[in-house]
C-alpha cells in the first residue's frame, strides 16, 4: 500500500461509515498510541505504511464498496449459498465491517 492509497482509504472509509476520518482516527484503527499516532499516519500517507499495518487496513477496507472483499473472506460464492442470496449476504458483511470500524473508533 502506497501513501496516496492510504490517504484515499481514509476518505473511502469515512464515506462508508458516514463521517470524515481524521489522522487520529486512522491511528486508532491501526492500533497506534494516541501520542504520535496521528503524526505517524500523516507520514505514512506520504511514504506508505508497514506491511503489517497495510494488511490490517486491507481487511478494514472491505467496509467500503470501493474495495473488493478479500478472497479469504469471500464465503458468498460457495456452492451452498444460493445465487439469489449472495448480494444480500455481501451487503450484510460490509455493514458488519462498517460496524467494526465504528466500534474500533469508540
Amino acid at each position: 500500500m502506497t501513501g496516496p492509497e492510504l490517504k484515499k482509504l481514509r476518505e473511502n472509509l469515512g464515506e462508508a461509515i458516514g463521517r470524515k476520518l481524521t489522522a487520529a482516527d486512522m491511528a486508532r484503527l491501526c492500533g497506534l498510541p494516541a501520542a504520535g499516532g496521528a503524526e505517524k499516519i500523516r507520514k505514512w500517507e506520504v511514504t506508505g505504511p508497514s506491511a503489517k499495518v497495510a494488511e490490517v487496513l486491507r481487511v478494514l477496507a472491505m467496509a467500503s464498496e470501493r474495495y473488493p472483499i478479500l478472497e479469504k473472506f469471500d464465503i458468498f460464492d460457495r456452492h451452498d449459498v444460493p445465487v439469489k442470496d449472495r448480494p444480500a449476504r455481501r451487503q450484510a458483511f460490509r455493514e458488519q465491517m462498517r460496524d467494526d470500524v465504528r466500534r474500533r473508533l469508540g
